[in-house]
């Protein structure tokens, strides 16, 4: 499909709600403002900055609490038709994604959510303690959004929201073996329980830029300066076919 096929996120031409992209770092914050062509001052923590019609930027601030927090703190369904998780991330052994590659979320996952006990990890939702809908850790994007996104990504697939990135390798396996997670982050689940807990209609989406590999630190590849620069040129082009 090409990038000026009609998105499929927009589809009802009545509706001029914006999206609202939400970014954890300083530096993706940076990348994905100057992709979309914003030069006017960077929103602060949990602020929200409106960068055209269609666009509102939220700085969510890294981790679980911080995104959800601030998607609360500033999603309106009366403006917002959805919210973006965007930033960066690292690639899941198995997956093959490389550096720079752009990975776009089937489903979000919550994956360190729960207890580890003497044999084995149970999430919050084995627990009885289900974040999201169906007894799931999960929430599963809406086809439309992932069809807007597919012609800009290289892989479709799960991706880990953590609070503990996997530093080593027994870790990085755990959480694939947990999630079949191709990337794992630190905000996308987050920022997608937020919407659905204040408006289920809100549609959701999480889309990344590798920029390292996960696994024993000694060992990682890591190009962050390559990856923020794909990030913000993917977001660019998101962002204009908006408009």
């Amino acid at each position: 499909m090409s990038e000026s096929t009609k998105n499929p996120a927009h589809d009802d031409s009545k509706d001029r709600r914006s999206w609202l992209i939400a970014v954890a770092a300083p530096k993706e914050l940076e990348a994905v403002a100057r992709g979309l062509g914003y030069t006017d001052q960077l929103p602060g923590l949990w602020q929200c900055a409106c960068v055209s019609p269609r666009v509102d930027l939220v700085f969510t601030g890294v981790g679980k609490a911080n995104a959800a927090g601030a998607v609360a703190r500033v999603l309106d369904p009366d403006r917002h038709r959805g919210v973006l998780s965007a930033g960066i991330a690292g690639a899941m052994p198995g997956s093959g994604c490389g550096l720079g590659d752009v990975v776009c979320a089937s489903v979000s996952v919550f994956a360190d959510e729960g207890v580890q006990m003497p044999d084995g990890f149970q999430s919050c939702a084995q627990m009885g303690f289900s974040p999201f809908d169906a007894c799931s850790d999960a929430i599963t994007h809406d086809s439309r959004v992932i069809d807007w996104l597919d012609p800009f990504c290289d892989y479709l697939g799960p991706i880990a929201c953590v609070s503990a990135c996997s530093g080593t390798d027994r870790l990085a396996d755990e959480v694939v073996s947990r999630t079949g997670a191709i990337a794992e982050a630190m905000e996308g689940a987050g920022v997608s329980l937020a919407a659905h807990r204040i408006d289920r209609s809100v549609l959701t989406g999480e889309v990344r830029v590798i920029s390292n590999t996960v696994g024993d630190r000694d060992r990682q590849q890591w190009d962050l300066d390559g990856a923020l620069a794909k990030l913000g040129s993917v977001l660019g082009r998101l962002g204009n076919g908006l408009e």
